[in-house]
């Protein structure tokens, strides 16, 4: 890594979907990789670290030696700048010359949430850096997600998307472009709008885990409204829940009906196919419904 000694990755959110596949894999490679979470402790295969957004207390330990970053904002904040600019000020400080940042195929520079962060960088706060922006992941389908947890409790999954279609992408994509980012003698330098291999709907997509599992699975189309109201019902704050609302609208309107050859390019293989996510995930005992 050019001619600096250091060499050591932060990975923020360490144990969620894809900071936890991202740190394993640069292990893997033979990296340091200091694992930043709210719960240390659960073996990551990494130096772990207590790590809060909302405590700078908890900032300088992680930041210890690091000099490249991949960054997972606070999630449920819609306006997670607030906190992660700080942060960025002093990782610059301390010496990280490479951020990669976890944001969203929905929002774009300078948009909400962590289209903001995404400004900071695409405006040269760090020479070195990417933004991963991932399509709507398959594990919600299959994980700790609403979706997930109403395919589990009803064979339903709710949302106002309409006939619009996604092109979902696997958290293990997701983790392999950001290592490739993260770990390439070049940063990439521009944001990566990350994809699985085709668009389905969600009628589509109920389909192929009736198909997979034998189980009951159905899309309920929601109005917006309804959508909102049931994300917030959840203890999802008011706010965000109507920001991922408004996201199934743009869905229902085209936005995500698109396939990019991301994870192919950095990784030098196709992406997962929904199927083959579920048919794992089944084969793990995590299948829903």
């Amino acid at each position: 890594m050019s001619g600096d000694a250091r060499d050591r990755v932060l990975v923020t959110g360490a144990t969620g979907t894809t900071g936890s596949r991202v740190a394993r894999r640069i292990a893997e490679q033979g990296h340091a990789v200091t694992a930043a979470t709210r719960t240390p402790g659960r073996k990551t295969g990494a130096r772990d670290v207590r790590f809060d957004w909302y405590d700078a207390d908890t900032h300088g330990p992680a930041l210890h030696g690091a000099d490249r970053a991949y960054l997972v904002p606070p999630v449920g904040d819609p306006r997670p700048v607030e906190v992660v600019l700080p942060f960025l000020e002093r990782a610059r400080a301390a010496g990280v010359r490479r951020v990669v940042l976890l944001s969203s195929s929905a929002i774009p520079a300078g948009g909400p949430g962590a289209g903001q962060v995404h400004e900071l960088l695409a405006g040269g706060m760090f020479e070195e850096w990417a933004v991963l922006r991932p399509s709507w992941f398959m594990q919600n389908f299959t994980g700790r997600h609403p979706h997930a947890a109403g395919l589990r409790a009803e064979g339903v999954v709710a949302s106002a998307t309409g006939d619009g279609r996604v092109a979902f992408v696997d958290a293990e994509d997701i983790a392999a472009v950001a290592v490739g980012s993260l770990t390439a003698p070049v940063a990439p330098c521009t944001d990566l709008l990350v994809t699985g291999p085709e668009a389905l709907s969600y009628d589509e997509v109920a389909a192929v885990l009736h198909e997979v599992t034998g189980r009951p699975a159905a899309h309920r189309r929601l109005t917006y409204e309804q959508m909102r109201d049931r994300l917030a019902d959840g203890g999802m704050p008011r706010e965000f829940a109507d920001v991922l609302a408004r996201m199934d609208l743009a869905i229902a309107e085209g936005a995500e009906d698109r396939v990019t050859q991301t994870v192919q390019r950095m990784t030098g293989r196709p992406p997962i196919t929904f199927r083959a996510h579920a048919e794992a995930a089944l084969r793990r005992g995590h299948a829903s419904p």
